[in-house]
């Protein structure tokens, strides 16, 4: 793994340990007993559901209103918890106040439509199954809680034409603002990232963990790391290999990075890792203006090469290899409108009669 990752898997662990200050102490058994098998960035989403389920419980549910803090719950209360207590839980979820979880005198206002209700009910459900497998708790009552229906969203992705038309304005830079044009510092580092976004189709923070001795110009290959910590060798297009091959030459080679970031590829022009944050941010300047009905994010440009390769290719192993998906599902899941499409296309060819 390298230091980037390294250094982020290290502050998303010191975050993880902050919000577990805030739950009850007999949590941490849950979260050492799915450290191997749930990534960090999913453990701090469970923490973070956990602690409103605890908040709603210390200001909601009567039967704890003994309580002295969030933190003053057991193990055992849990089987006090019936099935119509997760259901207001779920009501609750539609719209509430809380503190924020690192400064407990700032209220803040959410709201959760369906997705949101389903991911913290689901998060119940994971913390209710390891208590109730280790036979810990008797009852389980958030398998009797239906969860909330989610209607499939639409892949957004950019058509052919649009993404030619991004990169020539990222290239240009004709569709900035004369104030962007000014700010904009490393116009070959915006065309290098969204090219291999767009040419690889790579998460984001695996795009700026990518370090300079990572890629071979000579077989057009380079290592990322990914979610979770492993690495994997891909492979770019000539197109993409040839504008990263400019940038590294015309603008990374003469500069100096600051300590420790001397490895990175992708550099800020403060000579610093460029963080996701930032490519973020740059690439929403240049798609509001060439595709800012679509709201493309990075992740999009992800989802615009997977539906060109499974164009392409029609094999959707091939696409869940190269995106890196643990689970063929996952990749399934994203594509379905696309099979949909194919069979369209299959009874519009179809002729019963000669016309």
């Amino acid at each position: 793994m390298s230091t980037y990752h390294k250094e982020e898997n290290l502050k998303l662990t010191m975050k993880l340990r902050g919000i577990l200050e805030k739950l009850p102490e007999f949590c941490t058994d849950f979260f050492r007993g799915i450290a191997d098998t749930h990534q960090i960035k999913t453990r701090i989403v469970y923490a973070d559901d956990l602690r409103i389920f605890f908040y709603y419980l210390y200001n909601n549910d009567k039967k704890f209103k003994d309580r002295e803090s969030l933190t003053d719950f057991y193990v055992e209360d849990l089987d006090n918890i019936s099935a119509i207590d997760i259901e207001k839980f779920s009501e609750f979820l539609s719209a509430y106040q809380m503190p924020h979880w690192q400064d407990q005198n700032k209220m803040v206002t959410y709201t959760n439509a369906a997705s949101g209700k389903m991911r913290k009910l689901s998060t119940l459900r994971t913390f209710y199954k390891y208590y109730y497998k280790k036979e810990i708790i008797k009852t389980n009552p958030t398998v009797l809680v239906d969860l909330p229906k989610i209607k499939e969203k639409p892949i957004i992705r950019l058509e052919p034409n649009e993404s030619a038309d991004l990169l020539d304005a990222v290239e240009s830079g004709d569709t900035l603002t004369e104030e962007q044009k000014k700010r904009t510092k490393m116009p070959l580092r915006d065309l290098a990232i969204i090219s291999l976004l767009l040419g690889t189709g790579i998460r984001i923070s695996e795009c700026v963990g990518i370090d300079v001795s990572d890629i071979n110009f000579k077989d057009d290959s380079f290592l990322v790391t990914r979610k979770g910590g492993n690495q994997a060798i891909l492979y770019m297009p000539g197109e993409v290999r040839d504008i990263l091959q400019r940038y590294y030459e015309e603008e990374r080679k003469d500069m100096e990075p600051l300590q420790g970031h001397e490895n990175a590829f992708f550099l800020s022009s403060h000579r610093k890792r460029i963080g996701v944050s930032n490519v973020q941010k740059m690439l929403k300047k240049y798609t509001d203006t060439v595709v800012s009905q679509k709201k493309i994010s990075p992740h999009k440009l992800r989802s615009t090469y997977g539906t060109n390769l499974y164009n392409e290719t029609g094999d959707i192993y091939l696409v869940a290899e190269v995106l890196g998906h643990s689970d063929i599902n996952t990749t399934k899941k994203h594509y379905t409108a696309i099979n949909e499409d194919r069979k369209r296309s299959a009874a519009k060819v179809t002729k019963l009669r000669k016309e």
